[in-house]
């Protein structure tokens, strides 16, 4: 297979996860020459072992993070050392060998009280830990990175290669007749493996000088509930959507705030020279296809 030498040689750490298996998998459709590292394989916290991973690449995207939410409110000094600290050794060390960075942020650094998409720089403020520990790292690559590190915030993501919402839904269809799904707080579920797109050519337009390094908002255009999201998932997959009741986020008390708004605007993909990520239902539509999705309803598809 011939691969992209213009594009070099990337990185991916984080590569065990779900986001960052399908970063690999359109690298490798693309043709590009990419190399995984999982947490086992690096350590990102190691200066030294981090400076020996980036050299001889072009690009590193980093999707290593701490993710549980809830277990940051008890850990954080734990979440910040992978999400902030590590992420500056990780700049450090792209700085120094001139490697540009695609750093995968969240909408948890935002303070989700809005009632308007949030623009790429429009004030932060954390309401957890997580989103703390996230914003540490977002500075640390805007700092050290100015013209070569892009952070990219994603929201509600879901996908094939890890435990997520959708999945859990379409589960459920066949052990509940019914299931209540908060309907008061509003994002833009992304697919996974659109972003990973999505985050490709923003590296690739970053290669050819088209992509400035800053902040980009990674997740699907248009916006609806977490109730929203389960009805659209059961409608496609052929199941009754009114299976889905409507509660209030009260009803599901959990150890960190979540946010009650987390749309966000896209306005730098245009500056870049790409467009926005498709509608969300758009990605669920074409993600529900996937075999991981469609075997999830089997089980429940004479309900």
């Amino acid at each position: 297979m011939s691969t992209d030498s213009w594009a070099g040689r990337w990185l991916v750490t984080g590569a065990g996860g779900m986001l960052g298996q399908d970063v690999l998998t359109v690298l490798e459709r693309a043709r590009i020459e990419a190399v995984g590292l999982r947490r086992a394989d690096l350590d990102i916290t190691d200066p030294a072992a981090v400076r020996a991973a980036v050299e001889g690449v072009t690009v590193v995207v980093n999707c290593a993070a701490w993710t549980d939410v809830d277990g940051a409110e008890t850990a954080e000094e734990a979440a910040t050392a992978v999400n902030g600290a590590a992420v500056r050794v990780l700049a450090e060390a792209c700085a120094a060998a001139h490697v540009r960075l695609i750093h995968v942020s969240t909408d948890y650094v935002l303070p989700g009280d809005a009632t308007e998409p949030y623009r790429e720089d429009a004030e932060t403020g954390p309401v957890n830990a997580y989103g703390r520990s996230k914003l540490v790292g977002e500075q640390a690559v805007t700092e050290l990175l100015p013209q070569d590190g892009y952070v990219v915030r994603t929201a509600w993501l879901y996908g094939e290669h890890g435990p997520n919402f959708v999945a859990t839904m379409l589960k459920l269809a066949a052990q509940r007749d019914t299931l209540d799904v908060v309907d008061d707080q509003h994002g833009q579920p992304t697919w996974s493996y659109a972003l990973a797109r999505h985050l490709v050519e923003l590296g690739r337009a970053a290669l050819k000088g088209w992509a400035m390094g800053g902040i980009y908002h990674g997740t699907a255009s248009g916006r609806t509930t977490w109730m929203g999201l389960a009805r659209e998932a059961y409608r496609l997959s052929g199941l009754d959507p009114e299976r889905i009741r409507p509660t209030g986020s009260d009803a599901f008390v959990r150890p960190a705030v979540r946010p009650a708004f987390s749309v966000l605007a896209h306005d730098n993909w245009e500056a870049a020279g790409l467009e926005p990520l498709a509608d969300w239902r758009a990605q669920l539509a074409e993600a529900i296809t996937r075999p991981a999705f469609a075997d999830l309803l089997r089980p429940s598809a004479t309900r």
